[in-house]
């Protein structure tokens, strides 16, 4: 592939699994900070393909900030306040938004969900092995991660596909699959005050705000209850559009990533069966292997920042407003970094991989959920089963933000 055939703008590249890769290689060794044009979907943006520059740029919010909004869309000052969540702010304010919950995400927290997830996972397993052959992200991927946010915001059972099916719906805003309107549609124009330009947002909104309307004044544990009720740290209360885009962000963020990171790992495993079994030969290998999963399958490809002033990089003259891209799928490829990065190994040591973030504020806050449950899904899963192999044609999504996965049919033989 040459520099010049380069197009992360182009989500259509993102659709095969080896595109996106190719073009990664070639910006690493070619060109780390690349000039990317939009077209007449946005001004352009710089790709960040190192992943030195990655967590660089991560960690330096007074640089790079994440106020102008972290995805490719360009938002105007009223867009922006209406939409702002706590991953689109900065500073202080940041820090008080991210504290309401941070306990609830701790490794200590999440580590008493592990008897609850162990029968959530039984569950699970028990219901589509029996089918022998089914698709991997419908029955296990999508169903196993969403029970848990569902627990945790202590809604019904029967509620979770809604959930899913939102997720899909704004995250997928570039898959004609799964979006009710294109981002780039002129139809999207109506819908520019929501997130993601999803009119499924509204649905999220009118769900969040009935439960926070039973809730208000209570004394439920649960995530929603302490949104409403808890005080923030600087006493400033949550508006109702931040109430509005943390729920949100919880249903999306707690659902689609897990989901995405867990498909990738099968599909690994189904690639590279001598990893699957050395895994079912000693299950103790799988904190090591949970990290290469998420190495492997960076299920978020790009978080963006803004450029506060000018400052150079490799030669390269970032403008004060230019969109600065960091692609972390990139970085996790880094051979800088990585020894063979395009091997799968269980067994890779100091994974310094860039999946939740490195160092920065915005570091993923629920990354010690994530890893407890893609550990206790495959400790759970590979020991059932003797062997996996596809069953019919992986797709993906269309989309150059999430690294996702829609179809991953499956043939299982049971141990």
């Amino acid at each position: 592939m040459r520099l010049e055939d380069i197009d992360l703008a182009d989500n259509d590249k993102f659709l095969d699994g080896d595109t996106p890769w190719r073009m990664f290689d070639v910006l690493r060794r070619e060109a780390p900070v690349h000039w990317q044009d939009e077209g007449e979907q946005g001004s352009g943006f710089w790709s960040i393909t190192r992943h030195a520059d990655i967590v660089a740029v991560d960690r330096n919010a007074e640089t790079f900030t994440s106020s102008k909004f972290v995805n490719l869309e360009e938002v105007d000052d009223r867009q922006a306040t209406i939409r702002r969540s706590m991953l689109e702010t900065d500073g202080p304010r940041h820090s008080v938004l991210r504290r309401i919950l941070q306990r609830d995400f701790t490794p200590r927290a999440v580590a008493g969900y592990e008897v609850f997830l162990r029968g959530l996972t039984a569950k699970t397993l028990d219901a589509a092995l029996a089918k022998g052959t089914f698709d991997f992200v419908q029955e296990v991927a999508a169903d196993f991660p969403i029970n848990v946010l569902a627990k945790m915001l202590d809604v019904p059972e029967d509620d979770t596909q809604k959930l899913i099916d939102w997720g899909n719906r704004i995250i997928g805003n570039t898959d004609p699959d799964y979006a009710d309107v294109l981002l780039h549609s002129a139809e999207s124009e109506k819908y520019r005050d929501l997130p993601f330009r999803s009119p499924a947002s509204i649905e999220v909104f009118e769900y969040g705000r009935e439960l926070a309307r039973r809730r208000r004044g209570g004394n439920g544990d649960d995530l929603v209850s302490k949104l409403i009720n808890e005080p923030t740290s600087d006493g400033v209360p949550l508006s109702e559009h931040d109430f509005d885009n943390y729920f949100l962000l919880l249903v999306v963020a707690g659902n689609e990533t897990t989901r995405h990171a867990i498909s990738h790992s099968m599909l690994a495993l189904i690639n590279n069966p001598d990893q699957a079994e050395k895994l079912r030969d000693d299950l103790s290998l799988m904190p090591s292997a949970v990290e290469e999963f998420l190495r492997w399958a960076s299920p978020v490809y790009h978080f963006r920042r803004t450029a506060t002033r000018d400052v150079e990089m490799h030669g390269q003259k970032i403008r004060e407003g230019d969109k600065a891209v960091m692609w972390f799928a990139s970085g996790n490829r880094d051979e800088r970094v990585f020894d063979a990065p395009y091997t799968f190994d269980v067994t890779r040591q100091d994974n310094d991989h860039v999946t939740f973030g490195k160092g920065s504020p915005h570091f993923c806050l629920g990354n010690a959920l994530a890893r407890l449950e893609i550990r206790v899904m495959f400790e759970e899963l590979l020991p059932r089963i003797s062997g996996i192999e596809l069953a019919g044609d992986v797709r993906r999504v269309r989309s150059s933000f999430v690294n996702g996965i829609k179809d991953l049919p499956v043939t299982v033989s049971l141990a």
